[in-house]
């Protein structure tokens, strides 16, 4: 085995008998193209960048390192994303596309396991089951692994030199079809952990339904009077706020259980950014306290300021209050970018700059603005907003462009005008960095709204004492007391 403490071996590199492992980070052409190698793994495929650095693919690079043996053999492996523009999607088409079968105890039919014929009764995921394509015979979990154990291997097409393997979590021994059909329940409120769930458990690409944009008159056509200015629903308010050469613009959101949202304010504040009281005013608005119809007062948690604009009057500004729910953000572009990543004080200022990926979040809420059902993840906005924020809202669309040969998906602008997209994203952020359980918390704000009803009540009920003054004690004469 390779040991740490032996001079040939490294972090990246371990030697040991017989070869030795080099590690590379897709990223890094120097790391990529050091070597000669005959075997090459490449991992998560899906999630290299475009491009190391400025010299082309990730897996070109590494692929031309393998020319000077006659038996090299390239490896990738990966959990899909997006369909049109997974790598492993592409190399699997270009493969003899080889599926698993397996064969039913009952009518013997030969079969993949999918997850359309995985079936529960109502209400009940723990009682799954799968069932058979040929003749509906029911399989409990040792039926499928038995079903397993004896497979094999067929290719869809006839071998031209590339073999491709496709498994999705069905063939997992460890994972019960009662807890996937679980996770499948919670996955599929909301259109994020629907795609988690497509992607890693059943091991297929993300449809996008044709594109990202979504219609503004469609938003505009549902807008809905509130009863309250609160909503009932809300149990926390976030923030994002969009700095102008003229105006800051600030979206106040209310987030309730299961990620179903509502935009509470959409405001416009006016004055040079360059001045003060333009600043005085966002704080005003910002420090206000919400009074939920249940009684309780809630404080705008957590806002999100972009520096793309006057960015060191918002350093100024945040770098006082950044313990007091205030984030400097930066929006990152490419794919797979976290939606919040890890804060850095690269800066002047020396305030915390948190990183937002403009892809993630952006089709987060598209995905989001197209549920059309009020429930997990619906977005709900106020009866007097006007066209002109749904056309903001509604902005962008995602287009691919080829960049080399492959595919590349970024949002482009459709008009000028997309602060409401921004000032929504840019809140979606701030809800990010509280990184809170919002159902949990919706909990206790029942609970806490409950003890706050109860104590209004016993206010109410109990009768009115009225309070006896204490008796007036008669001053003693020390010295002439004695007589008494």
């Amino acid at each position: 085995p390779a040991r740490a403490r032996d001079s040939g071996n490294t972090t990246r590199q371990k030697s040991f008998a017989g070869g030795s492992l080099n590690i590379a980070g897709s990223n890094s052409p120097s790391s990529l193209a050091s070597r000669s190698v005959r075997l090459v793994f490449a991992d998560e495929v899906d999630r290299y960048p475009p491009s190391a650095g400025a010299e082309g693919d990730s897996i070109s690079l590494a692929a031309k390192r393998m020319a000077t043996f006659s038996n090299s053999k390239l490896i990738l492996t990966s959990t899909p994303t997006v369909e049109g523009a997974s790598r492993i999607e592409t190399a699997y088409k270009a493969s003899d596309q080889r599926k698993y079968f397996v064969q039913c105890h009952d009518c013997g039919e030969w079969q993949t396991l999918e997850w359309a014929n995985v079936s529960w009764p109502d209400g009940k995921p723990d009682e799954a089951v799968y069932v058979c394509s040929g003749c509906g015979s029911v399989w409990a979990d040792a039926d499928r692994l038995r079903a397993i154990r004896g497979g094999e291997w067929r290719a869809a097409t006839p071998f031209s030199g590339i073999a491709g393997f496709y498994l999705n979590g069905l063939y997992s021994p460890w994972t019960p079809l009662g807890s996937a059909a679980r996770e499948f329940v919670e996955a599929k409120k909301l259109p994020e952990t629907l795609r988690v769930f497509i992607n890693t458990y059943l091991g297929e690409t993300w449809s996008l339904d044709g594109g990202t944009q979504v219609d503004d008159l469609g938003l505009f056509d549902r807008r809905e009077p509130y009863e309250t200015p609160v909503p009932d629903g809300v149990v926390v308010v976030v923030a994002g706020v969009d700095v102008q050469d003229d105006r800051i613009e600030v979206e106040v959101l209310g987030i309730g259980r299961d990620e179903e949202n509502w935009s509470l304010s959409f405001n416009v504040l006016w004055g040079d950014p360059t001045g003060l009281k333009i600043w005085n005013d966002l704080y005003d608005l910002l420090t206000q306290k919400l009074l939920h119809p249940n009684g309780v007062e809630l404080p705008i948690k957590m806002t999100a300021i972009d520096t793309g604009h006057h960015t060191q009057q918002v350093y100024k500004y945040v770098k006082p209050r950044e313990g007091r729910g205030v984030m400097a953000i930066k929006g990152v572009g490419g794919e797979g970018k976290p939606l919040l990543g890890r804060p850095s004080k690269n800066n002047i200022a020396k305030v915390r700059l948190w990183p937002v990926g403009s892809n993630t979040v952006k089709e987060l809420l598209m995905a989001r603005l197209r549920i059309t059902e009020k429930g997990p993840g619906y977005c709900h906005f106020p009866d007097h907003y006007e066209q002109e924020y749904f056309k903001q809202l509604t902005a962008e669309k995602m287009v691919t462009r080829y960049h080399k040969g492959f595919p590349r998906r970024e949002f482009v602008k459709t008009r000028t005008r997309n602060e409401a997209l921004d000032c929504r994203c840019y809140a979606m952020a701030a809800f990010a960095a509280l990184n809170a359980n919002i159902n949990r918390v919706a909990d206790r704000f029942a609970l806490r709204a409950t003890a706050l009803a109860d104590e209004k009540v016993e206010e109410k009920t109990q009768p009115h004492r009225q309070l006896r003054r204490p008796a007036k004690r008669q001053a003693t004469n020390f010295a002439t007391s004695w007589k008494n």
